[in-house]
């Protein structure tokens, strides 16, 4: 994980009960590398879980989150300084600074849990579970010159690819450069 973005979304099973899902996204591949669906995660829960996923993935330069109680626990605010890891909260009332979870998010929310009746977590877990495979492994994204998240992930792996800034990954770019062997706009070359 090079840079990672956590939010909560929630829903409920057939019979009424709640549940929510906590999903991590790596911002710079567009991967979700965790939906853990649960009636209850606490912070230290959520300290646990991203502990397995560095693991497996490697340590993320920063993590980004809004205020919820879960992410301004004593269990993530000591496990982000044990960890050396950089915590980032959002502004209140400013989701779009947590824009890749949130895109994220929403389309979970669009494509599987409006169209999905869960009858309980272990169905919950393996439907998500089949929906993030589909949505890592089969779907491109233009953001990422039209190839899966796995496919970017594991080409940036192979390629050891350094990646820009996390910061500057939230910007887009005013204007592309001049091509090759064109002078900068607004110089004068004076002709001998």
């Amino acid at each position: 994980m090079r840079a990672g973005s956590l939010d909560f979304v929630h829903d409920q099973f057939a019979y009424g009960r709640r549940f929510r899902i906590l999903n991590i996204v790596d911002d710079v591949t567009r991967e979700c590398l965790a939906a853990i669906p649960d009636t209850s995660i606490s912070g230290k829960r959520v300290a646990r879980e991203l502990s397995a996923l560095i693991r497996r993935r490697g340590k993320p330069g920063m993590i980004v989150s809004d205020h919820r109680t879960e992410f301004t626990s004593n269990a993530i605010l000591s496990w982000a300084s044990e960890s050396r890891i950089e915590w980032h909260y959002i502004a209140p009332g400013k989701p779009m600074q947590n824009g890749f979870c949130e895109s994220f998010n929403g389309r979970m929310r669009d494509e599987l849990l409006n169209e999905t009746l869960f009858f309980g977590l272990d169905h919950a877990r393996a439907k998500i579970g089949e929906w993030v495979s589909d949505y890592n492994h089969r779907r491109p994204h233009s953001s990422l010159g039209y190839a899966t998240p796995a496919d970017y992930a594991a080409n940036l792996t192979a390629t050891g690819d350094r990646l820009r800034n996390p910061d500057q990954l939230r910007r887009s770019p005013v204007a592309t450069s001049a091509p090759s062997g064109v002078s900068n706009a607004g110089t004068l070359i004076a002709a001998g």
